[in-house]
């Protein structure tokens, strides 16, 4: 081309694109990396020239095949499927090398013959090639549903200037694209390694939890987090919370079982003044205090018919209205639900709605009983001594292996209760088992585990009982003697060997 029709070109371009190639071509050239820059040039391409979609594919002349390197529509989302795009248009750019622009593929039988164009009804089409060392390296494509009238030869001028910019940053691109992909990798395995400080353990239930906590937290969907209780249901809760992009905004928690009816309602939804004796003045419900954050509702399965269908308006509408209003108060927060119950039994007795218990239910996390990690109670007992006493206190072997025998009914706070119990009983820098004192007077009658932890923690308590006499233990329980010594063999339990 001419040094005339170079300036020709150059003069068909707008101030507006002027002033937008000028700033991509700081934005490219820029030392630093900058994440999500490919996607935001490519978003400033699509606005100027008033096109749907936007596409910066990478061409493979061995396979004939594209990579999608960036692809965004009108409202700034990704797309990551490139079949969406016409295969056909981008062979033909490919094989053209030049710019090339349609009003209306469909009335234009080169184009139209494209099976990908007539799927997804794909109207007006701007394509240039991004040429290095003289091939075709990729291709940039803007295309419409709708006949644009603002694709022009001055768009695809500006379109072709943007190429050539793409083509001398080109290095540049690819090592940002390669930062990226890096980056992604990186974080995927973060999540499957990275602790969360608040909860204590390296046992594989405890690294499951992790991954789960890491991949829903960068979402807003709602979670419902199963588990007995003293579990740790409340650090999970905050633990999402924190690793969320809400992290700055409030997080309320709020406890629902036991709480009389009238009361949990306008602690939630708050109140007008004058709408029960006692409302003196406006006040706000917790989840206008939570909005923009996350509300936490502990033991959700106790509240009542009423106030599930209210919280059900809440999930669906994203509003409230306050006790003794009429006037709708939206608001902005991602709910977290527990319980240590079944939901999913109580719905099927009728006791839950169906409908708010699928609304929770989007993303369940079960935290594991302690029984189910017992390779963490070191862990937690080093932890609870560091909270709990300011003195270097080292755990016997035989504390160490009372403690992990045990079964654990209350969980992780029980465990808690104990330790700082034995720190008051200990007068030295030593734990003995003479310092464990466990109550598991109670242990038995809110039990949440299989029958054959039942099993064993029911011979435990009778062999107490008895001074660790298996005889009488077994006539006690109906069994044979023999029966005692294999279930005492099969949970490695050391701390019963007398016997009669």
């Amino acid at each position: 081309m001419s040094v005339k029709e170079e300036l020709k070109k150059i003069k068909s371009i707008t101030r507006e694109q002027f002033e937008l190639l000028y700033d991509i071509s700081q934005k490219l050239n820029n030392l630093e990396y900058e994440e999500g820059l490919i996607e935001e040039t490519l978003d400033l391409v699509i606005n100027v020239v008033d096109a749907e979609r936007g596409l910066f594919a990478k061409y493979n002349e061995f396979t004939k095949n594209f990579e999608i390197i960036a692809a965004r529509n009108l409202k700034r989302e990704t797309i990551t499927d490139l079949s969406t795009f016409s295969s056909g248009i981008l062979q033909k750019v490919v094989e053209s090398k030049r710019p090339f622009l349609y009003h209306d593929v469909q009335s234009d039988p080169t184009i139209s013959q494209f099976d990908s164009v007539q799927l997804h009804q794909i109207k007006s089409v701007l394509g240039v090639p991004i040429i290095k060392d003289n091939n075709v390296w990729g291709v940039i494509l803007v295309d419409s549903q709708l006949n644009r009238r603002e694709f022009t030869e001055e768009n695809l001028v500006f379109l072709d200037f943007f190429s050539n910019l793409v083509s001398l940053a080109l290095d540049k691109i690819l090592n940002l694209q390669k930062l990226q992909n890096e980056n992604l990798y990186l974080r995927n395995q973060l999540q499957n390694v990275q602790r969360i400080p608040e909860i204590i353990g390296e046992s594989e239930p405890i690294k499951r939890l992790f991954q789960l906590i890491h991949k829903v937290a960068v979402t807003d969907a709602t979670v419902l987090i199963l588990g007995e209780s003293g579990t740790g249901k409340e650090l999970v809760a905050r633990a999402i919370h924190n690793l969320s992009h809400r992290k700055d905004k409030p997080y309320i928690a709020q406890f629902c079982g036991s709480i009389p009816d009238t009361l949990l309602e306008s602690e939630l939804f708050g109140y007008k003044k004058g709408a029960f004796t006692g409302a003196t003045t406006d006040k706000k419900g917790l989840f206008e205090v939570a909005s923009g954050g996350t509300f936490f509702l502990d033991e959700i399965a106790d509240i009542s018919p009423a106030l599930q269908a209210k919280l059900l308006r809440v999930i669906q509408n994203k509003e409230i209205i306050r006790l003794g209003d009429t006037k709708p108060i939206s608001v902005d927060v991602r709910i977290i639900t527990a319980t240590n119950k079944d939901l999913k039994q109580l719905v099927n007795e009728n006791k839950f709605r169906e409908d708010l218990f699928y609304r929770l239910n989007v993303f369940p996390i079960e935290i594991p009983p302690l029984r189910e990690r017992r390779e963490d109670i070191p862990l937690l007992v080093s932890h609870f001594i560091k909270k709990y006493s300011s003195r270097e206190i080292k755990v016997s072997p035989d504390a160490l292996k009372k403690l992990q025998n045990f079964y654990w009914p209350g969980n992780v706070r029980q465990l808690e209760n104990v330790i700082q119990r034995s720190l008051i009983l200990c007068d030295s820098n030593f734990l003995h088992p003479e310092h464990i004192v466990i109550d598991d007077e109670d242990s038995l009658l809110d039990f949440h585990g299989t029958l054959e932890d039942f099993e064993k923690l029911l011979l435990l308590k009778r062999l107490k009982e008895y001074n660790g006499n298996r005889t009488q233990t077994a006539k006690s329980l109906g069994v044979s003697v023999r029966w005692v010594q294999l279930k005492l063999k099969e949970i490695n339990s050391e701390e019963f060997e007398k016997d009669e």
